[in-house]
């Protein structure tokens, strides 16, 4: 007698298919949204990590750049080191008026905090931007080259140290929110998630289904 070989069903073969085209891996947790007051407390503090623009009007040589230490520290030229912690933008460009005042003749200083996010996941250049608080993520986004055409947008996520917060589900709310508003700060990640199903996966699932057509015609 010839040995039977093993039958398989090509509708169990063709379900095995689908699932692993789809991905059958764990949903992404409902996150909740920011509130407003916190993200407002936020905007507030300056943060190990930011780096501070600095203008000071007619005084290049005073312009520029300045991270914040670890130590919540700023160099800054002929004032020295400053302690920002706890301290407000405009509570740092008080103090930083007040000390170049005894040098020069009412200086006239403006202060921009960047922060350095991450954008990760489908977006044409990935990696760490230092960004502006009153952009949108929108802005974000383009500064990474925009979201590829098998990005979901709806369900970004924002990840800090190690916790997920959903960033919005409304593109209309996201275009009117500012990196502020929301809460955004230096280390955070913003993930731009894959869809689950894309003309890519379509393609795949085909040959594979190809594939699995021609093993049950030679099997059965």
């Amino acid at each position: 007698m010839r040995p039977t070989r093993p039958r398989c069903s090509l509708a169990a073969l063709l379900g095995l298919t689908v699932a692993g085209a789809c991905g059958g891996g764990p949903q992404p947790q409902a996150l909740t949204p920011l509130r407003p007051d916190s993200a407002a407390a936020a905007a507030l503090a300056i943060r190990p990590g930011d780096v501070i623009k600095i203008q000071v009007w007619g005084h290049e040589e005073l312009s520029g750049d300045f991270p914040i230490d670890e130590n919540y520290n700023l160099l800054f030229p002929v004032v020295g080191e400053i302690n920002v912690r706890q301290m407000s933008v405009a509570q740092l460009r008080e103090r930083i008026r007040a000390d170049l005042g005894q040098l020069l003749t009412q200086p006239f200083v403006t202060i921009v905090p960047l922060f350095r996010v991450a954008v990760l996941g489908e977006v044409v250049k990935p990696g760490l931007y230092s960004v502006d608080p009153t952009m949108t993520v929108f802005d974000l986004l383009a500064l990474a080259g925009g979201p590829l055409r098998s990005a979901r947008e709806r369900e970004m996520r924002l990840i800090r140290t190690g916790e997920q917060i959903q960033v919005s589900i409304e593109p209309t709310a996201i275009a009117r929110a500012t990196l502020r508003e929301l809460g955004i700060r230096s280390g955070d990640q913003l993930i731009v998630p894959r869809q689950r199903f894309t003309r890519e996966d379509l393609g795949l699932l085909l040959s594979a289904a190809n594939l699995v057509l021609i093993a049950y015609t030679v099997l059965r």
